[in-house]
């Protein structure tokens, strides 16, 4: 079966997108994604994302769905709704500027201009049945034992669940070795994304992100979102006030209200075309 596909990426969060509009939809996808997403093997990628017509009778312009490289299903990727606003436009698929995106996390509002594409990613939750978390209360600065040793971490949703760290410094830290132990940490019922944060101002924050199920990733927007709101949640940050994230892919840039609602605008670049061979089962 041949599978035309775009590899595109957000700040060096790297997708493979197939269009769902034009081909039929692949079947066995968990199989598919940890296939494709192979790096060196095959096309590698964090992920691999679908995009759909909207469904009939629903006021959105395009359906995406998202699986990571391990082949489980995502709810939402903020760098990913960037590429896939970016597609359906380059590919004519729509002639709007400001599109209504459905997710597994809910519909969301992407605004394209010449030189950035703005999502407005919702309110982050820091309730512990939105996250979730094993607590009956928030986790603010929660001390979580990994390896041993107490982090302080503070659990917030974004549609998807996130522990975000603050350090003075995050370039020496191993995630290769922590991550997954914070990612299948017992707190966690559904697994967890961790930002290792470091604090350069108050409109500057420095991050490394290990994502569940697919690893460090050089970008993850719900990530810097989680980030930049937590910060405001501790004080570090300013609400009302555009943060510059930086990631080891590129910089995002966050805003977080008062109430928690939270605006993430970055780029979004297509690397190339291709057609997979997928043996289909």
């Amino acid at each position: 079966m041949k599978i035309y596909f775009t590899k595109m990426h957000g700040a060096g969060n790297d997708y493979i997108y197939i269009d769902c509009f034009r081909y039929p939809e692949p079947p066995d996808l968990p199989r598919l994604a940890k296939e494709m997403s192979r790096r060196h093997f095959s096309v590698g990628a964090d992920g691999l994302v679908l995009m759909y017509p909207p469904k009939p009778g629903t006021p959105t312009d395009a359906r995406m769905r998202m699986f990571n490289a391990d082949g489980s299903e995502g709810k939402m990727c903020g760098n990913a709704i960037r590429c896939v606003a970016k597609y359906l436009v380059d590919n004519g698929l729509t002639d709007k500027t400001e599109l209504a995106i459905d997710t597994l996390s809910g519909v969301k509002r992407v605004t394209l201009t010449a030189s950035s594409i703005s999502v407005d990613m919702g309110r982050a939750s820091f309730a512990p049945e939105d996250i979730p978390i094993n607590s009956k209360e928030p986790a603010i600065d929660y001390p979580l034992t990994v390896l041993e040793i107490e982090f302080r971490i503070t659990a917030v949703s974004m549609g998807n669940p996130h522990a975000v760290n603050f350090f003075p410094i995050i370039d020496p830290l191993p995630l290769e070795h922590i991550g997954p132990l914070f990612e299948n940490h017992e707190f966690f019922p559904e697994r967890v994304n961790t930002e290792f944060v470091q604090v350069v101002s108050e409109t500057e924050l420095k991050v490394r992100v290990w994502e569940r199920g697919s690893g460090e990733t050089m970008a993850c927007g719900t990530g810097a979102c989680a980030s930049v709101a937590a910060a405001v949640k501790k004080g570090i940050c300013k609400a009302d006030t555009p943060v510059t994230v930086k990631l080891p892919g590129g910089d995002l840039v966050i805003r977080v209200s008062a109430d928690f609602d939270v605006t993430m605008t970055g780029g979004a670049e297509k690397a190339f075309e291709g057609v997979y061979e997928y043996d289909a089962e």
